[in-house]
């Protein structure tokens, strides 16, 4: 058996209260062995798909092989600039958590968008929601929404979040934020931000009623492989 150090870093580090962990692994193990224990002993660690493993000082994929003096970190997903943050979740979303992660002294407005589940949707009673993403490539497609942004708007604070599985009627299904120096930048970029959300990033709504429910998709004239939003286009979803 080997024992590997683990160093942890902001919300891996929180959520188990300790800077290392100490596992041991076969002889031989890889990385994929060690983050497979991992999620067995510690299930409530947000150890999310898009987080990372470095290997002295390196990233490194599953099958890297370990050796029992390495440097081992558990990295979680960086924030794409000084303030941005983007993350798929099961758990609540409230305007103060997106708005908290990008406010700052140089910013004079903090703009903030919730989607709602709502009870009618295309003449049908709703009773609930479900979503389902693809969260690697979720996660990908809004931190290039955050680019664009900063291009246009000469702002990297954005935060973007969104729920998956089941959601209530009335409850958030996603959150963005956007500080900017001017309030009419950050209205404008917020709303760009959901706009692009809904023409690029894989993330599908399920809207379900008494005795049936309908995935809901883009509206046909949508391209999703656009470099800009066409804002005319876009259906509700």
């Amino acid at each position: 058996m080997m024992r590997i150090s683990i160093r942890l870093f902001a919300s891996i580090r929180e959520a188990l209260g300790v800077p290392t962990l100490e596992i041991e692994v076969p002889a031989g193990a890889t990385v994929g062995t060690l983050t497979r224990e991992i999620r067995a002993r510690y299930p409530q660690l947000p150890l999310q798909p898009e987080a990372l493993v470095s290997v002295n000082y390196e990233y490194v994929r599953d099958d890297h092989p370990l050796r029992e003096n390495d440097e081992v970190a558990l990295i979680p997903p960086v924030s794409g600039g000084s303030g941005g943050f983007f993350e798929i979740t099961d758990n609540e979303l409230t305007a103060e958590s997106v708005a908290d992660l990008v406010r700052s002294p140089e910013c004079g407005a903090v703009a903030v968008f919730l989607g709602t589940a709502r009870r009618t949707s295309r003449g049908r009673e709703v009773a609930y929601l479900e979503y389902e993403a693809y969260p690697e490539m979720a996660i990908r497609k809004l931190r290039q929404i955050a680019e664009e942004i900063r291009e246009r708007w000469s702002t990297d604070r954005v935060a973007i979040r969104h729920r998956v599985g089941h959601i209530e009627l009335g409850e958030a299904s996603v959150a963005i934020a956007v500080a900017t120096e001017h309030r009419a930048e950050g209205f404008a970029a917020c709303q760009y931000a959901i706009d692009r959300l809904k023409e690029i990033v894989p993330i599908w709504k399920k809207e379900v009623w008494v005795g049936g429910g309908e995935w809901v998709g883009w509206d046909c004239a949508i391209d999703p492989l656009a470099t800009a939003p066409a804002q005319s286009s876009l259906t509700e979803r």
